[in-house]
C-alpha cells in the first residue's frame, strides 16, 4: 500500500515542475518586454545627444549612430551658461532633500512616538494635505513670497517645498514599526528625546530616508513650474527652466535638436546618479513597506 501511494504523489510533482518552467520564462520576457517599453525614449534621448543633425533628421530614424561627436553638448555649452543653470539645480534640490530629511523626520517621529494634545488633528491635516493638488498652491506661495520679498532668491526656490505631507506620512509610518520598548528602555537610561531620535530612530529609518531622499531630490531637481513663477532673474534660473527657455529662443536653439536632446540627457543624469548611489536602501525600504 505504501509503495502504490507513493508514485502518484512522485508523478504529481513531476508533472508539476514543467509548468512552473514554462511559466518562470514567460514572466521574465513579459518583464523585460515592459522594460524596454519603458526605456526606449530614455535610451533614445541619450543616443541621440551623440548624433549628428543629418542622423537626427534622417528618414527612417537611426538609432545607432555611425560617427558619435559630442559636438551637440560644445554647441550648448557656447550657447548656454550651462554650470551656472547646473548649479543652481544642484543648489536647490540638495536644500529641499536635506530640509524634507530633517523636518519630515522630526514631525514624523512626533507623529508617531510622543503623545501630546491633538496628535491625531494634525495627522489629520497631512493626510488632508495630500489630496491637495499642488497647483493650487502655486498661487498662495508666489504672494507669500512676493511679501517676504524672496523673489529671485534660493530661499524663495527652497522653502516651499522644505518639508511635504507625503515625508511626513512616510516617516510617520515607518516609525510606528520601531518597538516602544526600545524607546522606554532609552528613555528610562536617561536618553534625552534630541538623542533618541538621532542615535536611535534616525539609524533605523535608513531605508525611508533614502526612499524620501528620492522621491524629494527627483521632484525638486525636475521641477519647472514653481522656478519658472518665483525667477525672473536669469541667473536664478534652474537647468530646466534654463533649457526650456533656451529651446524657445529661436537665436539660440536655432532649431537644433541635437542640443536639446544633449540639454535633456545632462538634466536626467543627475538623477539617475542619484538613483543609482541609493538603490540599495531604496528596496530595503519598498521591502520593508510591503511587509508591514
Amino acid at each position: 500500500m505504501s509503495a502504490t501511494s507513493s508514485a502518484p504523489v512522485k508523478n504529481l510533482g513531476k508533472g508539476s515542475r514543467p509548468k512552473r518552467s514554462t511559466a518562470r520564462p514567460l514572466v521574465y520576457v513579459l518583464l523585460s518586454l515592459g522594460l524596454l517599453v519603458m526605456s526606449a525614449p530614455f535610451l533614445w534621448m541619450g543616443i541621440s545627444a551623440f548624433k549628428t543633425q543629418s542622423e537626427l533628421s534622417a528618414s527612417p530614424p537611426v538609432w545607432i549612430p555611425t560617427e558619435w561627436t559630442l559636438t551637440n553638448f560644445r554647441q550648448l555649452l557656447d550657447k548656454l551658461d550651462l554650470p551656472l543653470y547646473f548649479m543652481n539645480s544642484v543648489i536647490v534640490a540638495v536644500l529641499v532633500t536635506v530640509s524634507n530629511l530633517v523636518f519630515c523626520s522630526m514631525l514624523g517621529y512626533a507623529l508617531a512616538k510622543l503623545n501630546f494634545v491633538g496628535r491625531n488633528k494634525i495627522f489629520g491635516l497631512v493626510l488632508g494635505a495630500l489630496m491637495v493638488p499642488g497647483n493650487l498652491m502655486l498661487l498662495p506661495l508666489f504672494v507669500l513670497m512676493s511679501k517676504l520679498q524672496l523673489i529671485d532668491s534660493y530661499a524663495g526656490l527652497v522653502l516651499p517645498f522644505a518639508a511635504g505631507a507625503f515625508g511626513v506620512f512616510l516617516m510617520r509610518q515607518f516609525m510606528q514599526s520601531i518597538p516602544d520598548e526600545l524607546l522606554e528602555a532609552a528613555r528610562m537610561d536617561g536618553a534625552s528625546e534630541w538623542y533618541i531620535f538621532w542615535r536611535i530612530v534616525m539609524p533605523l529609518v535608513k531605508p525611508a530616508l533614502a526612499t524620501l531622499s528620492i522621491f524629494t531630490f527627483l521632484g525638486s531637481w525636475n521641477n519647472f513650474v514653481w522656478p519658472l513663477i518665483a525667477t525672473n532673474d536669469p541667473d536664478k534660473y534652474t537647468l530646466p527652466v534654463a533649457l526650456a527657455t533656451f529651446a524657445t529662443d529661436p537665436n539660440k536653439a536655432g532649431g537644433s535638436n541635437g542640443m536639446l536632446m544633449a540639454g535633456a540627457f545632462l538634466i536626467v543624469l543627475p538623477v539617475l546618479v542619484v538613483f543609482i548611489a541609493l538603490q540599495r536602501h531604496f528596496t530595503q525600504g519598498i521591502a520593508t513597506a510591503g511587509m508591514k
